[in-house]
């Protein structure tokens, strides 16, 4: 399965980030004497169902290094173009690819193995989308200070994952929904409002499981998802504010 690396986020003067980014690429942050973006290529490197790794937003000049055949593609300005364009290169290396991989260059705890294990949920059953989710209790046991955002449901507190996948046709079908949803990643409320106000207000109440709230967003977009629950934090714990930075730089250091 090919892997579509999300890397062309650069923080504005407004971001949390940018004095540490000062106008560069967040996914080029030194962690622990490497850049983020090359903790996350080391771990698609050492994956056994990776085959390529598709980088966007970055060229061969930013000196990162991959085991598997990379292909570097511009940034398209918007993530879910990103996305889009690297599917069509997946599609290009290989016409009859079904799924790939999305995963964002801000997870650099993220290790083969985890990868191997999420490629497997996916063989699994067949799905157009799927979606990863962390409950707070595994997040918090792993990263007690992270400080995620958390979607309360009825049977579990959860954050998403940052490595989810997708079938290809999904880079052609239902682009306008995707968009909204992913401009308001950083807000479940919000991304409910999208999906229905009757989904809003039982996510409010808190009258939703995490099956109700799949087979919701599945009928209202007209898709196949499925939910994959992580048992590991690292796949979450992506670096959005200093304080998970500072995190993630001492937890580094000790491997």
């Amino acid at each position: 399965m090919d892997a579509i690396v999300t890397a062309g986020g650069i923080p504005l003067p407004e971001d949390p980030l940018y004095p540490y980014t000062k106008g560069h690429s967040k996914a080029m942050l030194d962690l622990a004497g490497k850049p983020m973006l090359q903790w996350v290529l080391d771990a698609l490197s050492t994956s056994k169902k990776v085959d390529n790794v598709i980088i966007m937003g970055m060229s061969e000049k930013n000196g990162m290094t991959c085991a598997k055949p990379t292909y570097y593609l511009p940034n398209e300005g918007r993530m879910l173009a990103n996305i889009v364009s690297g599917v069509h290169k997946a599609l290009d290396l290989n016409p009859a690819t079904e799924h790939v991989l999305i995963v964002s260059s801000d997870i650099p705890a993220l290790t083969g193995d985890m990868v191997d294990w999420l490629v497997g949920e996916i063989e699994k059953e067949p799905a157009d989308i799927y979606y990863g989710v962390i409950p707070r209790n595994v997040m918090e046991k792993r990263y007690p200070d992270s400080r995620r955002t958390w979607t309360h449901l009825k049977d579990m507190d959860l954050c998403g994952a940052d490595i989810n996948a997708s079938h290809v046709r999904m880079a052609t079908e239902h682009l306008d929904t995707w968009e909204e949803l992913i401009g308001k990643r950083k807000s479940p409320l919000k991304q409910a409002a999208t999906i229905g106000l009757g989904t809003l207000l039982l996510m409010l109440l808190r009258q939703l499981t995490l099956d109700d709230l799949v087979q919701r967003v599945c009928s209202r977009i007209g898709i196949r998802g499925k939910a994959v629950v992580w048992s590991w934090a690292e796949a979450g714990m992506d670096i959005d504010k200093p304080h998970q930075l500072e995190i993630m730089r001492t937890d580094l250091v000790k491997k």
